[in-house]
């Protein structure tokens, strides 16, 4: 039981780390970034590729994963996103979920279709036991936790403390009024876009041993990105965390104890707990 839980703690707060973007962009930035996942995979890719091409060590590779996500999300949001933040979401939806599509065909024609497999460190590959067999912790998982909850506390520290934060926060509120005070709202939200988008290839990274990795993983987890965001909210930082350790206990519990149900486990709590709260387990006061 106390494995299951630890596992679905790790799964959870990988689940946020990979989600962490999407809230930001459709909450804070009122834009529906369905093409989030590719970020992800791009960053799993990025990480195998540095791994088994240039033998690159494995903590290497995770800031660089970061770096090069976030470089690109800026890319495409400063030549593509930005021209679509004042549509309709619909319009929204359609052009970022054939975003999604294309970097699925473009990863399968220059990767090909085979599950990429990551050989982690020696360090990592360990496994702890407590308590007579009790609790088994997977250094690996473990590492995940130790990563996911340090970038937690970074971010909500950002976001609450800092100059960016605050400013960023006034962008939201009111762009026209914050332009009018000097803040450059589009440096804001381009920013803010790409340290999304890192997040997603530094959690694409983290997760590429752990949920696998193929081309289609922009599809594959597009839904849990959306119940996460749905079912924690878009406004602050805490409901997103909280909704993704739910779904990762839940998924994996659910699929441990009764596999065939587990699926069905985790949109029936979705589905409960948006009836419960349909803005999402937070909602942050005065924003829109």
């Amino acid at each position: 039981m106390l494995t299951i839980l630890f596992d679905g703690i790790a799964y959870g707060m990988l689940l946020f780390i990979l989600a962490v973007g999407l809230s930001v962009t459709m909450g804070l930035m009122n834009f529906i970034n369905l093409a989030h996942g590719a970020f992800a995979m791009a960053g799993g890719y990025l990480t195998v590729v540095l791994m088994q091409r240039f033998e690159l060590p494995f903590l290497g590779c995770l800031p660089l994963a970061f770096v090069a996500t976030a470089l690109l999300g800026a890319v495409l949001e400063r030549t593509l996103y930005r021209h679509m933040y004042k549509k309709p979401h619909l319009d929204q939806v359609l052009f970022s979920i054939g975003l999604a599509f294309m970097s699925v065909a473009s990863v399968d024609y220059l990767m090909g279709s085979q599950q990429q497999i990551m050989q982690l460190p020696d360090w990592l590959r360990g496994r702890t036991e407590l308590w007579d067999g009790a609790l088994g912790m997977g250094h690996y998982r473990l590492f995940i936790i130790a990563v996911c909850a340090a970038l937690t506390v970074g971010l909500q520290f950002i976001l609450a403390k800092t100059r960016f934060g605050s400013r960023l926060r006034a962008s939201v509120d009111d762009a026209r009024v914050a332009a009018g005070l000097g803040i450059r709202v589009n440096l804001i939200f381009a920013a803010t876009f790409a340290v999304g988008s890192g997040l997603a290839g530094l959690g694409g990274a983290l997760g590429a041993e752990v949920l696998g990795l193929d081309p289609t993983f922009p599809l594959k987890f597009m839904v849990y990105f959306l119940i996460v965001v749905a079912v924690g909210g878009t406004s602050s930082i805490t409901g997103p965390l909280w909704a993704a350790l739910l779904l990762g206990i839940a998924d994996v519990g659910g699929k441990y104890y009764m596999p065939k149900l587990g699926s069905f486990i985790v949109y029936s709590l979705m589905i409960a707990i948006l009836i419960w709260r349909p803005q999402g387990l937070f909602v942050r006061k005065g924003g829109r």
